[in-house]
């Protein structure tokens, strides 16, 4: 399914698309995905603030994962520790942050279980996904 152009969508085959979970992913073994499936990315840049660096033509390629006005919670799903979830002021709205790193969608993983941002250099900074302890996937 993807991401829609707003980068926010509603409700995935697992929960709503702001749910945190974990899931194994070719190539990557268990990470953090929406209620989608779709990989969620850390931006090296951020540096574990719980801070977001990524903003303007940044945020187009690499969505925040931000829950819809007036929800104050994310969902958290199966495998992830809820003591590491929590949430960033973003413009507005809030952010998801997982271990203090504020977590992001790729524009280029159009369906679940992709992962074609991992490791990338893009924006300014690197990309990995995220495994289950908050690390940083190599």
């Amino acid at each position: 399914m993807g991401v829609p152009a707003n980068g926010a969508p509603t409700t995935g085959p697992e929960g709503p698309g702001y749910m945190v979970q974990s899931n194994s992913v070719r190539g990557l073994g268990t990470v953090l995905v929406d209620g989608y499936g779709l990989t969620l990315y850390l931006f090296v840049p951020d540096h574990h603030s719980g801070r977001s660096t990524c903003n303007g033509y940044c945020a187009t390629q690499w969505p925040p994962l931000t829950l819809p006005s007036g929800v104050a919670t994310p969902v958290v799903g199966a495998g992830v520790d809820r003591t590491l979830v929590g949430t960033t002021p973003r413009g507005g709205s809030l952010q998801v942050t997982y271990d203090g790193w504020p977590l992001y969608r790729w524009i280029g993983d159009t369906s679940a279980g992709q992962s074609t941002g991992e490791g990338i250099r893009n924006s300014g900074g690197l990309w990995y996904a995220v495994n289950d302890a908050g690390q940083p996937v190599h």
